[in-house]
């Protein structure tokens, strides 16, 4: 039934779709830790209606699907505000938003875990708020939750084929299209989750070995 011939000759074409998809994660990432970083001080904010306006997003935001949310980026968005986007940036943009909600919990989580002598050893020493989660809060919190983000970073890159549903040629689409041309489906869809599977795998064993190797800074 595997035909290798035909698995060469489609090899480099997934590849480059494979290359697409992990530029849109690494986008997407980058915009969700920068994102879910002001959620999480936004709904710490002493502003009631900024606070409130960070938690309202995010509870919207975490209870509606992906899928949905980049429809929407794609198809209404130019529709209602005359924004039109590419594939590529809604993609961006609609993993970035998604998954800066959940990295914003994350974030919570560690600047919860920050000993509260910190905190107050900052206010005797007359430190600015900047220069107090700047210099202070952050650097402590963020190294515990780095192995958190780094899971989440797997997620969402094996969410990328809900991206083919408004043509991003990532591995999906591509072998989709692929499939239609030679009907043949064994090969490409095979070799989409071997892709995802040689990337996934390897990734998820070196946010482990940095978990272990964090917990053994922190004496755990």
């Amino acid at each position: 039934m595997w035909n290798w011939e035909y698995t060469l000759q489609i090899l480099p074409e997934l590849l480059r779709a494979l290359k697409m998809t992990v530029m849109a994660t690494a986008g997407g990432f980058a915009l969700a830790c920068a994102g879910g970083l002001v959620l999480a001080l936004a709904a710490r904010s002493r502003r009631k209606p900024l606070a409130l306006a960070a938690k309202a997003l995010t509870a919207f935001v975490r209870n509606t699907p992906l899928l949905v949310q980049v429809f929407f980026l794609y198809y209404s968005l130019p529709l209602i505000a005359n924004i039109s986007l590419s594939a590529f940036a809604v993609g961006i943009i609609g993993l970035g938003l998604h998954y800066s909600t959940y990295l914003s919990e994350v974030y919570r989580s560690g600047i919860e875990a920050v000993p509260k002598g910190q905190w107050e050893a900052a206010t005797a020493l007359n430190f600015s708020k900047p220069r107090t989660w700047f210099s202070i809060v952050l650097p402590q919190a963020i190294p515990p939750i780095v192995p958190i983000m780094g899971n989440y970073l797997i997620v969402m890159f094996k969410e990328t084929p809900v991206l083919s549903a408004i043509t991003l040629a990532e591995l999906l689409l591509t072998a989709k299209n692929i499939a239609s041309v030679s009907y043949r489906v064994f090969e490409p869809y095979t070799l989409v989750g071997i892709l995802f599977l040689l990337i996934s795998f390897p990734a998820s064993l070196l946010v482990r070995r940095l978990e272990i190797r964090l917990n053994r800074q922190r004496g755990l």
